[in-house]
């Protein structure tokens, strides 16, 4: 019998493969991209823009890539039947497609599966299909789009000589996010306000809602899921005071007059399952729960896939196969019954979700724990509970939750106090996302209370928080900036180009971040805007779906647009008077102890550093680092010359050369220590590297060469 070869992306795939498909098939991974466009031609773009057509030049994507190709190419010579196995998506496909051109495959099988099973796995190599050619143009259009905007966008930025080393079209609006959250953030002006509330003998606290205000407006219940945050927040329900004396008037008036119950509300409320996982879900869930970046995320969930634990992870739909979904019926009506819903909840599919895909969800709903437990790592136990529990949850019935509402009032005051319980958990027994219940007294209409204390307390408004990974992943999809493959990739590189860093879990754009986007406003506008870069996902959504010509898409809008808006962004920084000494960064508040200028601040991310930065001199270029201990900037200690003058030498020799060893005076968590070394000028040479003596009370020592008295 002759061998099939079956070509898939991922290494990690191989050994699971080749249970399920047995010594029938050859199973080989490429080890993901094989190719890329050239670095050559017109700004090193590897493609040609003509009038009607782009011709691109492909290359292998390094020297594994390319050896991987000889020896694919080799091994497809002798075979009849080779399978392009790749992922599903978009990315699959032209890796598929790669692999066909690369390896001059004439006929070849495309199949594809949502998870590494047996059943999934043969029920695909039953239905082989063609490539798909509209996946495969959308494929290339992102490539050729993200090139052209990045190799001729990022020039412009080099000329700002900080250190900016690129921009791109998701990765900029991104950045752009993030920078006008922390101009917000710089901006604004903190205002005092005072709390007003009453506690009752009766059992509960009420806060203040108004003066002379009608309560016969029915209360809205609105409650919108946040998969980037714990739990619904517990939000105190009072009117804002504005000045000390109209509190301490309130708290007066309320200590006067007598309160009673004015008004009484209760209602139950549903709140619906979560839908099931698609990507930015699953890395904003992993985020706030596992305190999870969403590359880190990604990782472990490509390891639970290639081991055929769950179904594929890039996704941004939240179908769930039929079959398994009455897999999960089963589960619930054989372990937990009250929670079987008499319809399955259906939820509303993103706009450009792919009908053929499917959430995020395991493969198998049966497979217990403790035999889960032996087989994967602890990370990806964590993940996997995860999505496993949310699956669950998206099959419940929804939770039902009394809401309970009173208010009182004394005189003119009205006050208000708020209270849930929830009485059927349903969904939430698996996946809570829900406060905590919180008890109102039995009390009846127009019932007198007894009041125990009235005060107020002084509160100031806070600046709107900066975004953690996981609520910047919520904001890009919510915007249309992006796709499941490019979330975690986008974030990563904002912190690997130094435009963002990540400080308590929360994303901060730094001073480099914050001028590049500055910059692209000026320049590059449209680029920055989340609906111009939403538009463009749109339409490359709709070449996949073979409603738009990729070529003539981009040759349009390079003509339309991005040609002519290069050129003026030229103009621009033609007209711009350079920085001093080609240098820019924050102005700190400290003169130059030199020639007295203004101090720069320059973002730095050396863990020498006691700071994030340090300051630098627009004119002299003199430089001050923070010392954290003396509290203060300091300019550098200069270093003694290396005369044999000022050498302190002692009576011990080099144990490598036989040299005097020197003492080295330095300055450790801000105490002086001395140490010894070998004061020969050859002394670098790697034969001295482990000539080093620490002073420890009457000693000093080394680890190698041992002790020496201290005299």
């Amino acid at each position: 019998m002759s061998k099939k070869l079956f070509l898939i992306e991922a290494p990690g795939k191989v050994k699971k493969l080749r249970q399920i498909l047995g010594s029938e098939y050859i199973v080989k991974a490429s080890g993901g991209h094989i190719r890329e466009l050239a670095q050559d031609g017109e700004d090193n773009l590897g493609f040609d823009l003509g009038k009607d057509r782009i011709t691109c030049r492909f290359v292998p994507r390094n020297p594994q890539a390319k050896k991987t190709i000889a020896e694919l190419k080799e091994l497809a010579r002798n075979i009849d039947t080779v399978i392009l196995a790749t992922d599903e998506d978009r990315e699959g496909e032209i890796i598929a497609w790669h692999l066909q051109q690369a390896l001059n495959l004439r006929h070849t099988q495309r199949v594809t599966y949502r998870e590494i099973t047996a059943k999934a796995v043969h029920n695909a190599l039953q239905h082989p299909r063609q490539l798909d050619s509209n996946l495969v143009n959308a494929a290339l259009a992102r490539s050729v789009l993200d090139k052209l905007v990045g190799f001729r966008g990022s020039p412009l930025v080099w000329k700002l000589g900080n250190g900016a080393k690129s921009i791109g079209r998701v990765q900029s609006a991104a950045l752009h996010i993030l920078c006008q959250r922390e101009r917000e953030i710089q901006n604004f002006k903190p205002q005092d306000y005072w709390v007003v509330s009453v506690t009752y003998a009766e059992g509960f606290k009420a806060y203040y809602l108004g003066e002379n205000i009608s309560t016969s407006t029915p209360e809205t219940d609105t409650q919108t899921r946040d998969d980037a945050g714990e739990k619904e927040s517990d939000k105190i329900e009072a009117t804002k005071v504005l000045s000390e004396a109209e509190a301490d008037r309130l708290v007066g008036i309320a200590r006067q007059f007598p309160h009673r119950v004015s008004k009484i509300e209760g209602k139950t409320v549903s709140k619906t399952p979560p839908p099931p996982f698609t990507t930015s879900s699953l890395q904003q869930a992993a985020g706030s729960r596992l305190k999870w970046s969403p590359d880190y995320t990604m990782q472990v969930a490509q390891k639970l896939y290639e081991g055929g634990y769950i179904t594929y992870m890039r996704t941004d739909s939240v179908y769930l196969d039929p079959e398994f979904s009455a897999s999960v019926r089963q589960w619930l009506e054989a372990k937990d019954p009250q929670n079987v819903p008499a319809k399955v909840t259906s939820y509303r599919q993103s706009k450009t979700a792919q009908e053929a895909h499917e959430a995020i969800r395991p493969t198998d709903i049966f497979k217990s724990s403790s035999e889960l437990k032996q087989e994967i790592a602890p990370e990806e136990f964590e993940l996997y509970l995860l999505i496993w529990l949310r699956t669950v949850a998206s099959q419940c019935k929804p939770a039902q939750i009394v809401k309970s509402l009173l208010i009182t009032q004394s005189g003119t005051l009205f006050w208000q106090a708020r209270g849930q319980v929830v009485t059927f958990p349903g969904y939430s027994k698996y996946w809570k996302d829900l406060s905590d219940d919180l008890l109102l007294p039995e009390l009846s209409q127009g019932q007198g209370l007894n009041l125990t204390s009235a005060s107020h307390e002084k509160k100031q408004t806070q600046p709107p928080p900066r975004y953690s990974e996981a609520k910047l992943v919520q904001v890009m999809e919510r915007r249309g900036i992006g796709r499941p493959s490019t979330f975690a990739p986008t974030l990563k590189t904002l912190k690997e180009r130094g435009y963002a860093e990540l400080i308590k879990r929360q994303l901060q754009a730094t001073t480099l971040g914050l001028e590049v986007d500055a910059f692209l406003q000026k320049t590059l506008p449209e680029l920055l805007e989340a609906e111009f870069t939403a538009q463009m996902e749109d339409k490359l959504d709709a070449i996949a779906l073979g409603k738009e010509n990729w070529q003539r898409y981009i040759l349009g809008w390079n003509e339309d647009y991005f040609a002519g808006a290069i050129e003026k962004a030229l103009k621009v920084i033609e007209t711009q008077p350079p920085s001093p000494k080609n240098y820019s960064g924050k102005e700190s508040k400290t003169d130059c102890p030199c020639c007295g200028h203004k101090m720069i601040e320059v973002p730095s991310k050396s863990k020498k550093l006691h700071k994030d930065h340090f300051l630098k001199c627009p004119d002299c270029e003199a430089v001050m680092f923070y010392n954290k201990w003396r509290k203060t900037w300091e300019l550098p200690t200069p270093k003694p010359e290396s005369t044999s003058d000022s050498v302190n030498l002692t009576n011990h020799s080099c144990p490598v050369c036989g040299e005097k060893l020197a003492i080295k005076e330095y300055e450790k968590d801000g105490q002086k220590k001395r140490m010894l070394i070998c004061s020969s000028p050859q002394a670098r040479d790697k034969k001295h590297q482990q000539v080093a003596y620490f002073e420890s009370r009457d000693v000093f020592w080394s680890k190698k060469y041992g002790e020496l008295p201290n005299n």
